[in-house]
């Protein structure tokens, strides 16, 4: 952590701000791409064959291939910055190859070349999210370790919100035209300006954001613990914060595939659905500094325990609703128990990191959250068929399991 006097904004560290920013632009960079790249596949513009693969499978593995690699590689670029000492860098480098990669875009015409700017976007990814919540970490203090994480957190939710909305507005109102480059289309204009945002995201860590004089190369050996070294707990208190996050994402993308079922169960549209699925999304970018806040005054675990112990009848209350309202309400409710969990979490994975391991250590959640998404998709789109309720009874359960598990292997802190 760093004792250093540092610029504030509105009374935070710069440097918080600088990679929330970041963190943010990258959010909204891809969250753009999940609704242009299908448009994008679909059109003319994209042509060939990949392995006898139809359109919508190819469509599929394109989205998907951004969170199988990044998952793959963020322990990977965690252990190289703990081993060095530094972070920044591999922000910086990061936030680098998104700005080429979405640039990319614009001249990929293949199959093949989408998976491949695709794959090197998850690995851009890999190297900004693991390294930029260490530093949010080692910047902080433990008296405000929990606001920075929920500061961070909410830049990078706001920009996940956004960028679908403006890259529908931007496909839509096009082609455009440009002094130097002439008429632009769409697609092409979404792609600039996804890369823009990443390239001003370079500049800003750049010249705000520097490794604190106390990293140092870790002097451990850099190792993932999943069992405790205390004799009266089973798990290590990180991997439980790890599956405690696991647990909490994947109730928050139960939604993302059941739309079908949900719009019929309302008799509702896609914007109604919109709002249901921002609803949560909004409220835990509200909550979540204001939270954080709280648990460096009145201590994590509480606040992560009493989060999953929401979620549980929450969720539950979800498959129960027959109205769209009731829906709405509901995901408020767990964008604000969810905010309980999160920032919480990882802050105290951050106060129980030593020897200059934060960032294999947190990568153990932020791994785990992306994770989460990706089964709670998964897991509702099949369970759906057996009756509506049933995925959301499957995410209650979870939710008590993950609150019993911070209950017994997680210190009080």
């Amino acid at each position: 952590m760093s004792n250093q006097s540092q610029t504030t904004v509105f009374g935070v560290d710069q440097r918080i701000v600088a990679l929330g920013f970041a963190r943010m632009a990258d959010a909204m960079g891809n969250s753009f791409l999940i609704v242009v790249l299908p448009l994008y596949i679909a059109s003319n513009y994209v042509h060939g064959t990949f392995f006898g693969f139809t359109e919508s499978m190819i469509t599929g593995l394109v989205i998907g291939l951004f969170g199988l690699v990044s998952s793959f590689f963020q322990p990977i670029t965690g252990i190289v910055s703990d081993k060095y000492g530094k972070r920044t860098i591999f922000v910086i480098a990061g936030l680098a190859i998104f700005t080429l990669a979405n640039i990319s875009y614009s001249f990929a015409d293949t199959y093949w070349t989408m998976l491949i700017i695709r794959s090197v976007q998850g690995l851009a990814a890999a190297l900004t999210i693991t390294t930029s919540v260490a530093l949010v970490s080692e910047v902080s203090l433990p008296v405000n370790r929990g606001r920075n994480m929920g500061i961070y957190n909410s830049f990078r939710l706001v920009g996940f919100g956004l960028g679908p909305l403006l890259s529908g507005v931007m496909i839509e109102s096009g082609p455009y035209h440009f002094p130097v480059l002439g008429e632009v289309n769409g697609f092409i204009a979404a792609f600039m300006f996804a890369a823009l945002m990443a390239f001003i995201s370079v500049i800003l860590v750049s010249f705000l954001v520097n490794d604190p004089e106390e990293t140092k190369p870790s002097t451990g050996k850099v190792s993932f613990r999943f069992t405790s070294d205390d004799p009266d707990k089973i798990l290590d208190p990180i991997f439980a914060l790890g599956l405690s996050t696991f647990i909490m994402s994947s109730g928050f993308s139960l939604l993302a595939a059941i739309e079908p079922q949900i719009n019929q169960r309302f008799d509702q549209g896609a914007f109604m659905f919109a709002l249901e699925f921002s609803a949560m999304v909004g409220m835990l970018a509200i909550t979540q500094p204001i939270v954080g806040s709280l648990s460096d005054k009145y201590g994590r675990k509480r606040f992560i325990l009493t989060g999953l112990i929401l979620l549980g009848p929450i969720t539950f209350l979800q498959g129960l609703s027959v109205e769209s309202w009731q829906l709405i309400v509901t995901r408020l409710l767990q964008g604000i128990s969810g905010a309980m969990v999160l920032a919480p979490a990882l802050a105290l994975a951050g106060d129980l990191t030593e020897n200059g391991q934060s960032g294999s250590k947190l990568s153990i959640l932020t791994v785990a959250f992306g994770i989460g998404i990706s089964f709670g998709s998964f897991m509702s789109g099949f369970t759906v068929q057996f009756g509506f309720l049933v995925p959301f009874a499957i995410g209650a359960v979870l939710a008590l399991i993950g609150a019993l598990l911070v209950y017994t292997q997680v210190p009080n802190k």
